[in-house]
């Protein structure tokens, strides 16, 4: 066993509202030293940390310390820790250095629980109710504490993406008089009422005081394990009637958390309270009230409930991320780009050197920051901060943070930013360039090889395409047509929905009809696809997945961006959809290149370039070109 150890232990952390649990994982899945200090019993995060460190026997022979994670009860999304529930705050950075860490990662403990749950054998976990999960499926992840914790994970590839979020503090919704009752106590108090108001610990206290008001009882002052062990022993009726209310509340979060995740991986229920109720959660109204959807009954009833019954789950998960961490870190992706700015910042001029240095100092405060003000952190002017970005092969801020991002957590992060009035336009740019960045990585991850595959296969042994689009994507259709007759394929490009239909009844089976919609739901591309059935052509759809247009066209290239056009003009979802054309150009050009096809002679293409050179100056909205195509074009030609 002893080659399995790892050459330093890891410091492995879960920080909750109460308490601070601690282990020292020195293999792969072998946790040692375990200990739970109470918060309350400590000034703050460093003195816990300490203290467990001081506490652990000098026989250890432990080591230098130089990896730790930590699981914490509170969103994560920057350099500065503000727990929740408890008046704990932090930097990480800054703890890092305290600590004399090489690295500490610290994640949401709900985000680190999802980890764990792919590998939680079956005695880690006891179902409740019927159902049966759904391999390679959503999984949602659910429980109370001292808050309420909600998160989920997403298949992908071959791993899974965990979900951070802050579910808990959806609103509150009675599911009867007794629970509207308890909700109007709960106004009198709150402003807003949520899940974890009632659904956590000191929700348990809440809906104490609301039911003993109700039942004309005097308020006793109990705390919530006080309550719980009176219901658990059945000695105290109304502490028996506020646990059977909060398994049905939180029987209704977890139904609501099951279809707005489509979670038929199961859904998953953690946190301090539930497994401490054991058989009386299994025998309680939860399941009951889990399946009471109306409509959606039988849909819920398919899905299974697991209370999750490992000790050390959350440990796993933490255990799980940071390993990610550092296998990132010693490739090239994820070393690179800190490592690189130590090498190359010799060869930077003084400006980009101040730059460097504040990226060095504050990586992860940096990934948050608006370039005005890493420009002020660096007493550097913000064309400053783009020059440095490209100095290290980066095409700006936006690409360098991803870069960054991806060396300090392991992951890729996926995102969108809000454009705001106070924005400069060097601002405005990064953000829009961004969020497109964002946006077509997300669409590169799903995309379908087989699909693509079969799309160029149809569209090379076709006699004709024929591009069918309305609107907005009208563009994309007009781009296509374009693009196919310069490589010599008879298209042509219909985006007038009276002449869209006269088209499809002259189609044939030897003629392939592509079909591009966002929304997928226009009722004349549909119609279209019926003409093309009973005529016996193939369609392609550029779409949304789940769509009506998906659904009936025989192969769908799923672009799933939905951008409202009710208020404005598509951006990003346009240029999904010419992506995805310029896919299916430099597939079939491949294609016809192996196969040894005919190009198109020269004095055709000079023909057709002359004819696009007299079509009107392309702007934003105009048909025929896009930036995207152009870069493919002009890729593809210098090969």
């Amino acid at each position: 066993m002893s080659s399995t150890l790892f050459e330093n232990p890891r410091l492995l952390g879960d920080i909750g509202g109460t308490y601070a649990r601690f282990s020292l994982e020195v293999g792969p899945g072998i946790f040692e030293h375990a200990a739970s200090l109470r918060c309350a019993d400590h000034e703050d995060f460093h003195a816990t940390v300490q203290a467990y460190l001081s506490a652990l026997p000098a026989s250890a022979s432990i080591g230098r310390i130089k990896n730790a994670a930590v699981a914490i009860a509170t969103p994560v999304s920057g350099d500065q820790i503000q727990i929740t529930n408890y008046p704990w705050q932090f930097s990480i950075e800054q703890m890092r250095q305290r600590l004399h860490l090489d690295n500490l990662l610290v994640v949401n403990d709900f985000t680190a629980l999802a980890m764990a749950l792919p590998s939680l054998l079956p005695n880690q976990r006891r179902q409740v109710g019927i159902g049966t999960a759904l391999p390679r499926s959503v999984i949602g992840l659910i429980g109370a504490g001292s808050g309420l914790g909600v998160s989920g994970l997403i298949p992908a590839n071959d791993g899974w993406v965990a979900l951070g979020t802050e579910g808990g503090h959806t609103s509150f919704s009675p599911r009867d008089e007794r629970e509207l009752a308890i909700l109007q106590y709960a106004w009198r108090h709150y402003a807003h009422v949520s899940f974890e108001r009632l659904v956590s610990g000191p929700g348990i206290e809440l809906i104490y005081r609301a039911l003993a008001e109700r039942n004309a009882r005097p308020d006793q002052i109990l705390s919530a394990p006080d309550i719980t062990q009176r219901a658990l022993d059945a000695s105290d009726p109304l502490c028996t009637e506020v646990i059977e209310v909060f398994c049905g509340m939180l029987g209704t979060a977890a139904a609501n958390l099951a279809v707005t995740q489509g979670a038929f991986g199961g859904i998953y229920i953690g946190g301090g309270i539930v497994p401490r109720l054991g058989s009386h959660f299994d025998r309680s109204i939860f399941r009951q009230r889990f399946e009471d959807k109306g409509r959606f009954a039988d849909y819920l009833r398919g899905i299974p409930t697991f209370v999750i019954t490992a000790d050390d789950a959350t440990l796993l998960g933490v255990s799980a991320i940071l390993a990610a961490q550092l296998r990132s870190l010693d490739s090239a992706q994820g070393s690179a780009i800190l490592s690189q700015i130590g090498r190359v910042r010799v060869n930077l001029s003084r400006a980009e050197q101040r730059v460097a240095d504040h990226v060095l100092a504050h990586p992860r405060s940096t990934l948050n920051d608006p370039i005005a003000q890493i420009a002020r952190a660096a007493e550097v002017s913000q064309p400053t901060v783009i020059r440095f970005c490209r100095s290290l092969g980066c095409e700006g801020l936006s690409d360098f943070k991803l870069r960054l991002a991806s060396g300090l957590t392991g992951t890729m992060p996926i995102t969108h930013t809000q454009v705001t009035g106070e924005d400069s336009m060097l601002e405005l740019s990064v953000k829009v360039l961004g969020n497109t960045a964002s946006s077509i990585l997300q669409v590169r991850d799903h995309l379908n090889r087989e699909s693509i595959d079969k799309a160029v296969q149809w569209i090379t042994a076709a006699q004709r395409v024929e591009f069918y689009a309305v609107g907005h994507y009208s563009v994309v259709a007009d781009d296509a047509q374009f693009k196919f007759l310069r490589m010599g394929v008879s298209s042509v490009s219909y985006t007038v929905p009276r002449l869209q239909v006269l088209a499809a009844n002259l189609l044939r089976p030897d003629v392939v009809a592509v079909v591009i919609s966002s929304s997928g739901r226009v009722k004349e591309l549909l119609e279209v696809v019926e003409k093309a059935h009973e005529r016996g052509a193939s369609v392609i759809a550029i779409t949304a997945s789940q769509s009506p247009l998906a659904r009936k066209a025989d192969l769908a290239l799923i672009v799933d961006h939905v951008e409202d056009v009710a208020t404005q003009v598509p951006m990003i979802s346009r240029i999904l959809h010419l992506l995805m054309i310029d896919i299916l150009v430099v597939g079939v050009s491949m294609r016809r290149g192996v196969k040894g096809l005919p190009a198109l002679s020269t004095e055709a293409t000079a023909a057709l370039d002359e004819s696009l050179s007299q079509q009107p100056t392309p702007t934003l909205n105009s048909p025929g070109v896009s930036a995207a195509g152009a870069l493919a074009h002009l890729t593809s030609h210098s090969m």
